[in-house]
């Protein structure tokens, strides 16, 4: 590629995409000749997929090289701007593509975690029914992101961070193509920026061919048209830019998830410095708050009530006051966040329910809880033997609330911490109380 090339405009990363599985890079655990995967791809045994992987890891390439070698017709979707219609849209294509040349569509979904469950559930049938064949990409973990009825219909095909010689390698190649590469520009690179570049860009190919091209493109070129890169001046450059990068939000599992675990680990000091380093780099600090919303459910709970309290007040500070003030009220909260008690006790009991839902089903409502407006209903039963706890000097009856098998089951267990114990010694003195009430 010359510096006058069409091509010049298009960012080097996007240039430098693989156009064959042999220019492919990394990933051999599913591309190696022999590994599964590459077997069913070279047989066409291809079904819906959900590829799951850290930023620059190569999902939008191995859909693109999928699509080339199964020769079918591609359809691409981005979750930040599809909705439901565009869904209907690309099932009706496929179904007008199959009936008139009988030609198989894939269907690729960017950021698929971003559609909310109901927009999931549109895909489902067309999915069910082979009217596309689902390739979504996805940074953030299937299992809590993707709705389980996809997940059953989809493979999920999980991708590795670039290992740094991996990426070394990618950017000797770009610094060496004449096509679509540098090399046009004669860029003389130290192998100690390469090497630098490669280790610093968390295994993101896109992030450490973009640094290499912003320090080829912003040196001037010597009188023999040569661009010298000078060493120092290049890792100053880059430190700059890694900051910058850091500011890619959910597609930054690294970031958030050191904030996320220094609250966790009741670390005030960590939390403050993570939480200042993602706003420093240019973060969605919406985005920040959403997080800690879900870090006070999730990891204190009942422990400390007021948590989620605060940590929502902190989301409704910043949107009254903006940045730089409203940050402030971000940092009070992490500080809190970190400093109360922890207890999972909810995230568990939550989650211990759904999965025995998926086991029993729809258990019928006991009689007696069911709502009964009618004659006929009461006259059904409905309602019958209901205790009203208010009636009770105690305010505890003997009464069970789960459906028929599951009255013994226990799914809240609050731990001995903060605010929580007070719950624990509650509910073990009501049921103190319903045992005696049952000996009578």
């Amino acid at each position: 590629m010359t510096p006058e090339s069409p091509l010049e405009h298009i960012p080097l990363a996007e240039r430098m995409r693989p156009r064959s599985f042999s220019e492919m890079v990394g990933q051999e655990h599913i591309l190696a000749p022999n590994a599964a995967f590459r077997k069913q791809l070279t047989a066409g045994q291809i079904r819906s997929m959900i590829l799951w992987g850290p930023p620059g890891s190569g999902k939008t390439t191995l859909a693109f090289l999928i699509v080339e070698h199964l020769k079918g017709h591609f359809i691409t979707l981005s979750a930040v701007f599809s909705g439901v219609k565009d869904i209907r849209n690309a099932a009706k294509e496929a179904k007008d593509l199959w009936a008139s040349q009988k030609k198989k569509t894939l269907l690729f979904v960017d950021e698929i975690h971003r559609f909310s469950k109901s927009q999931q559930d549109a895909f489902l049938p067309y999915v069910e029914d082979g009217t596309f064949i689902l390739i979504g990409a996805t940074t953030e973990n299937p299992s809590f992101e993707v709705i389980p009825p996809l997940r059953s219909r989809a493979k999920i095909v999980v991708l590795k961070p670039l290992k740094p010689e991996q990426i070394k390698q990618l950017l000797e190649r770009a610094l060496s193509d004449e096509e679509r590469g540098l090399a046009a520009y004669q860029p003389h690179v130290d192998d100690t920026i390469l090497t630098h570049i490669s280790e610093i860009c968390d295994g993101d190919a896109r992030i450490a061919l973009n640094l290499l091209e912003g320090l080829v493109l912003s040196t001037p070129p010597d009188e023999e048209g040569n661009r010298v890169i000078d060493t120092e001046a290049a890792k100053e450059a880059i430190r700059r830019e890694t900051l910058l990068y850091d500011k890619a939000g959910e597609e930054h599992y690294n970031l958030i998830s050191a904030l996320h675990k220094s609250l966790r680990g009741s670390d005030p000091d960590a939390a403050l410095y993570w939480l200042a380093r993602m706003l420093a780099a240019g973060e969605d600090p919406l985005y920040i708050a959403r997080r800690m919303i879900r870090f006070a459910t999730e990891d204190i709970g009942n422990a400390d009530p007021m948590a989620l309290l605060i940590a929502t007040q902190a989301m409704e500070s910043y949107r009254f006051l903006g940045s730089p003030e409203g940050e402030l009220a971000l940092a009070q909260a992490a500080i809190y966040l970190a400093c109360a008690p922890k207890s999972n006790a909810i995230y568990k009991a939550y989650g211990e329910v759904l999965r025995e839902i998926q086991t029993t089903g729809a258990l019928p409502v006991p009689f007696h809880l069911r709502n009964a407006p009618t004659r006929l209903m009461k006259a059904l039963g409905y309602g019958k033997e209901y205790l009203y706890p208010h009636d009770d000097p105690d305010g505890v009856v003997d009464q069970t609330y789960l459906p028929e098998g599951l009255a013994k089951k226990s799914f809240y267990r609050p731990k001995k911490a903060g605010y929580e114990e007070k719950i624990r010694k509650r509910l073990e003195h009501w049921k103190s109380l319903r045992t005696a009430k049952k000996k009578k």
